[in-house]
């Protein structure tokens, strides 16, 4: 009886498990598919491994704890006939394929090529597979140029902030960039006083109808109401005289549909209308580009999510398209649309958006989490919506006339929808929009009521995820695939914390900061980043030899280097600081130290007393012995501020004092955040009305808090 034959096996390595899952359904038989789990070889963690003197090649290894699976890899390329690296199709996803094929070229036979795909669809695979290449060395040498230049740095930057500042700290090229972007905002924020100012609103009545308007001129000029009395002087002077309708102007706006998204983009959109960090937005989106089981069949949903491109492929528009024409016919337009790509982009990958239109939001919700949804319609919408008509919108504007002000309100109203027709968030919004009686001019109306309101001028506004990534996106400063790792960096080191959605440096932070913007200013700034960034642009694009510009850039960076760490003054010593405070516990004297959560007191006497406190924040204004410091309730743990000396004195404050104080009484002030005002300076005197916005709470001592 003749023996059965083998089927010839084909290996293919991706990087992730669920990736790997979805593709081996998509090609069946004859094909094995396994998952590196991301770089299987690379440089060890524990020192710097750049042999400088020879050309800075760097010294690779196993990743610790991937060497079973890189052996089981290459029992499966043994068997194999052929060998197919389909890593992510960047520049980490070249480097990882690179890494492979030098593992596996000696122990197989087996012919090793190289396939990239943009989604992960039967057609998208099954094209890639039939059409291997090579691994694209330039890809490669710019993956290496960075990776060496950031150990450079980062392991020359690091011992210089342990001797200098303290032990375990760490710096990066690109991360410590943003923090000093970061830090910039912080020293606006809070070198900024804000004015108080007032504005008048009044309602007017036409018939059964009621709107309001706002005073936008008094007496032929733009009002300057910076008080309370000076818009009660208005409001006098007007109440009693005749209102009448002085002018109707409509205004029609067409308003485009924007691009498909790119990372920055999507980062942005899905931290504003979602609240997504950044972090989030990219682990949910790798989860609709891997595969979600959709009934019996396992989907990958979206195209790759790392991109700074907004071009997209003739299938695709050919597939949205033939939608819209079954769905939505009036807003087809005769021609596909193509959005110009910018000319820093890459351009390597497609815009984000959905692998099938057929798969709207609302057939597949069953099967997505609440955010896989969310964040799964942003794209849907955004990129169908991209091939559509556009909306216009007709805006009436009113001016009415009462003595010597001038009110004005506006209106607007989509006339046609084009691609609102899906954005369901956006066109909600839009058909919610005021609506205005009918009115002529010269028809007198009836004032109803006065409102004048209280405002203080806003300061420049903290970085939220969505506003850094703009800014770095615009200074050109990292990549599509480095946005969120930046910004979890700083807060994984506690250099940033997050504080009502916004970006805030810590102590340490700052201070890591100060040493390196003023030791090394011609590498921590946005400037050298964006030349290198371009650098190795030019790199993978082969017009750049790597180690070039490694050298150009080492040999000036490690005499400044050398020279900061001669001369450098240590501020070891300020951060563990004498004071005049005694331990309770011992009675051995307090020492200031920093810790990873801010500065903080300790007992010199450690190890042998633990004893530690929080730093006193301010002198308490209402006993003037005491010191404001920070405290916990005992139920939920929450922040609050008293007085040392409770429970004598019982002044307590919800909001965290900063190191400023009220020019009218005294007082220390603080930052409150609402959504209305965002995040402002009050004076914490309950009794004082600087800075103070109507409806604040007083100070008062929580019940079973202490």
């Amino acid at each position: 009886m003749a023996k059965k034959t083998k089927t010839p096996q084909t290996l293919v390595i991706v990087e992730s498990p669920t990736k790997a899952h979805t593709i081996e359904k998509y090609l069946g038989p004859g094909y094995v598919v396994r998952a590196s789990v991301g770089h299987l070889i690379d440089l060890p963690k524990s020192r710097m491994a750049i042999d400088i003197e020879n050309g800075f090649q760097p010294e690779y290894i196993t990743v610790r704890g991937k060497a079973k699976l890189l052996k089981e890899l290459q029992k499966e390329a043994k068997k194999s006939e052929a060998v197919l690296l389909a890593s992510d199709n960047d520049r980490e996803g070249e480097a990882i394929a690179w890494h492979l094929n030098r593992a596996l070229r000696d122990k197989t036979d087996a012919k090793i090529s190289r396939i990239v795909f943009n989604e992960i669809t039967p057609t998208a695979i099954t094209e890639a597979v039939k059409h291997p290449g090579e691994i694209v060395e330039s890809k490669v040498n710019a993956q290496k140029a960075r990776r060496v230049l950031d150990r450079l740095v980062g392991y020359n930057l690091s011992p210089l902030l342990w001797v200098k500042v303290k032990n375990g700290l760490s710096a990066g090229r690109v991360q410590s960039v943003a923090l000093r972007l970061i830090c910039e905002r912080e020293k606006e924020v809070e070198d900024f006083l804000p004015e108080e100012y007032w504005s008048l609103d009044a309602d007017f009545i036409k018939g059964k109808s009621n709107f309001t308007a706002q005073l936008v001129k008094y007496k032929g000029e733009a009002p300057e109401l910076k008080s309370e009395d000076a818009v009660k002087d208005i409001i006098e002077k007007i109440k009693n005289s005749e209102s009448k309708v002085s002018s109707i102007k409509k205004t029609e706006k067409t308003v485009r549909p924007k691009p498909p998204f790119t990372t920055s983009k999507l980062q942005q959109a899905a931290a504003n209308r979602l609240g997504f960090t950044s972090r989030k937005t990219m682990q949910i989106a790798q989860q609709l580009y891997e595969g979600i089981q959709i009934g019996e069949n396992h989907v990958g949903l979206i195209t790759y999510m790392r991109t700074d491109s907004v071009r997209i492929s003739e299938t695709a528009l050919t597939d949205v398209r033939d939608w819209l024409s079954k769905n939505h016919p009036a807003e087809l337009p005769a021609e596909p649309i193509h959005y110009a790509v910018g000319k820093s982009a890459q351009d390597a990958h497609e815009g984000i958006r959905p692998t099938y239109t057929n798969y709207t939001p609302e057939s597949v919700k069953e099967y997505l989490s609440h955010d896989q949804f969310r964040l799964y319609s942003i794209i849907w919408e955004r990129f169908v919506s991209s091939q559509m008509n556009n909306a216009k919108m007709v805006t009436t504007s009113v001016e009415i006339v009462a003595g010597d002000a001038l009110f004005r309100v506006a209106a607007s109203k989509i006339s046609e929808k084009g691609f609102y027709q899906v954005i369901k968030l956006l066109s909600s919004k839009e058909e919610k929009s005021s609506s205005l009686p009918a009115m002529k001019e010269g028809e007198v109306l009836t004032v109803n009521n006065f409102h004048p309101e209280q405002h203080f001028t806003q300061g420049p506004a903290r970085y939220t995820d969505a506003s850094i990534v703009r800014m770095l996106e615009e200074k050109g400063i990292g990549r599509p695939s480095t946005y969120a790792t930046i910004i979890s960096v700083l807060l994984d080191r506690y250099y940033v914390t997050r504080s009502n959605k916004q970006l805030v440096p810590t102590q340490l932070g700052k201070m890591i900061n100060k040493i390196l913007v003023e030791s090394f200013p011609a590498v921590i700034n946005e400037e050298f980043t964006a030349k290198v960034e371009n650098e190795l642009d030019q790199v993978e694009e082969d017009k750049l030899v790597w180690n070039n510009i490694i050298s150009d850039f080492y040999v000036p960076f490690k005499q400044t280097v050398d020279n900061v760490m001669e001369h450098q003054e240590s501020i070891k010593g300020f951060l563990d600081e004498q004071t005049d405070k005694v331990c309770e516990l011992c009675g051995k004297p307090m020492v200031k130290k920093l810790g990873r959560f801010g500065f903080f007191l300790a007992c010199s006497g450690f190890p042998e007393c633990h004893n530690t406190k929080s730093i006193p924040l301010a002198k308490c204004p209402v006993c003037g012995d005491g010191e404001i410091v920070e405290r916990k309730t005992k139920g939920r743990g929450k922040a609050f501020y008293g007085c040392t000396n409770y429970p004598t004195c019982t002044f307590i404050s919800h909001f965290k004092p900063i190191d400023q104080y009220c020019p009218k009484c005294g007082w220390f002030l603080v930052e409150k955040f609402d959504k209305k005002n965002g995040a402002y300076k009050s004076c914490i005197n309950p009794d004082c009305d600087y800075l103070h916005t109507s409806g604040e709470e007083t100070a008062v001592m929580p019940e079973g808090d202490e």
